[in-house]
């Protein structure tokens, strides 16, 4: 063979090498990320070529399935209340894709999930259609109706419910809301309604009870009674504490003001909470310093993303204050922030007598025969009091319930406690500020329910808007729902 021959073939030889390189880096090695790429309009194809598994809710499916004039996409995903349940499954759109639950659980939904394989195997032998698998929540359909129409009425809000001795989710509403359904599809109609509701001012597509946080108002208050009681600050909740009226904050000559002539001097930790006094809870972060309460409001969640499995911002408790900076975070103001499901892990703490579960909204995952592919086990997450404490804090928070300024969370024959919160919003609270309430309910056999609820933007006048007036009754229904339907 002459020399510009064997050149040649060489050259061949090298070109056919790189060839079959390629070949099996894209069969072996890329094949996995390929099939689950987005951009890849088999993978597309694939997901809506049959029905979807669906989310279940008590039992019931909320979402469905709906045939299509499309030859390459079948099948459409349908909702059932959409606008109500969408703050808990999210989307699934043939053009624009798909997002927390719909996203996060879609290799069961489509039935394309590793552990259902063998079930995969079987239906092609026997000739079964491929089918997808159910996601089981912990949601409640009756407290997420009385979270939703509740919050209709109120503008933007929104309403977490846990469940305090597991963490299960009960109720997770957002308004103003959504329908998924109307742009489940594939055509331009779809791909405009989405683009209009993702540039609509008012956000209907923001999940605010796990994604928006908001300044928790006089909430955060039994965060720093915990901290006092915890770091041994005060231990009797119906001794008086040293707190002067008029009190300046240290370092400054400025008064931390409380809200109406209301009795806060050196007033013991019940009628401080049951009145919601600023200048003892502010001077009780003061007393305590940045790192003490900084220690507990990480205990109860603060400065970390929760996963339930759809992420949740996480909520701000600042770690760089100096002694005024503190005693305004101890009151919910300054950089305090949270979100609703924050401030419903912080009521859970407490009405569990100190243990704080992990939150979870996903029961189980079924296989398409309903067989239990997953099944979460509650899990534990820190324990931001003890016991006694939280029982101190439980007596503290019926009595705002019973004698304060949250009467209307009040059920008759079920013992609730609970705090308000009115919180500053815009540059020296120029606009409405955010109503909050937190609570509890607990009968004989436990505590079934903690709730948050914040009313963002209410259509009330100024004057008229408190976390008592508008969203404690929310909650209260919320709760009532949720020992109905355990009757």
């Amino acid at each position: 063979m002459n020399k510009p021959v064997r050149r040649v073939a060489i050259f061949c030889g090298l070109l056919i090498l790189a060839l079959l390189v390629r070949d099996n880096w894209l069969q072996y090695v890329q094949a996995d990320s390929l099939a689950k790429d987005t951009d890849n309009y088999r993978v597309t194809m694939e997901r809506y070529a049959q029905p979807r598994g669906d989310i279940i809710v008590d039992g019931k499916p909320i979402t469905g399935s709906t045939k299509t004039d499309d030859p390459d996409l079948k099948f459409k995903r349908t909702w059932k209340n959409g606008p109500m349940w969408s703050p808990v499954t999210g989307f699934a759109s043939q053009r624009i894709g798909a997002n927390q639950i719909e996203k996060l659980e879609d290799e069961v939904l489509t039935g394309n999930d590793d552990r259902l394989f063998f079930r995969r195997t079987l239906d092609m032998v026997t000739g079964k259609k491929k089918e997808g698998g159910n996601v089981v929540t912990t949601l409640n359909s009756a407290a997420q109706k009385a979270a939703y129409n509740g919050l209709k009425g109120q503008g933007k809000g929104a309403v977490a419910a846990i469940d305090p001795e597991t963490g299960a989710i009960l109720a997770l509403a957002s308004t103003p809301s959504y329908d998924p359904s109307t742009f489940a599809g594939n055509t331009n109609k779809d791909a405009e309604t989405f683009a209009k509701l993702d540039k609509d001012r008012d956000k209907p597509m923001l999940n605010r009870a796990l994604r928006e946080t908001y300044p928790p108002g006089s909430t955060f208050k039994v965060v720093t009674a915990a901290a006092a009681l915890e770091h041994g600050l005060y231990s009797d909740i119906d001794s008086k504490t040293r707190s002067p009226l008029p009190w300046v904050m240290p370092n400054t000559r400025t008064e931390l003001k409380n809200e109406g002539p209301i009795p806060c001097k050196n007033a013991t930790l019940r009628e401080a909470l049951r009145v919601s006094c600023n200048t003892v809870f502010g001077k009780i972060g003061s007393d305590l310093g940045k790192d003490k309460m900084l220690e507990t409001a990480e205990e109860f969640g603060f400065n970390e993303e929760q996963f339930i499995p759809v992420r949740s911002n996480a909520s701000n408790f600042p770690k760089e204050m100096d002694k005024p900076q503190t005693a305004l975070s101890s009151i919910g103001q300054f950089e305090t922030a949270a979100t609703p499901l924050q401030m419903a892990m912080v009521t859970s703490a407490i009405a569990n007598d100190g243990t704080l579960m992990e939150p979870y909204m996903v029961r189980e995952l079924q296989a398409p025969n309903l067989d239990v592919v997953e099944k979460h086990s509650p899990k534990e997450m820190s324990t931001p009091l003890s016991k006694e404490n939280a029982q101190k804090l439980q007596d503290m928070m019926q009595t705002v319930v019973n004698e304060g300024t949250g009467t209307k969370a009040k059920i008759p024959g079920v013992t609730v406690g609970g705090k308000t919160g009115t919180a500053q919003h815009g540059l020296n609270n120029s606009k409405n500020p955010y109503a909050w309430f937190i609570s509890y309910a607990k009968t004989d056999s436990g505590s079934p329910v903690a709730v948050a609820v914040v009313v963002e933007d209410s259509a009330a006048s100024r004057d008229d808007i408190s976390g008592g007036g508008l969203a404690a009754p929310i909650a209260r229904d919320v709760m009532k729902a949720v020992l109905d339907s355990k009757k």
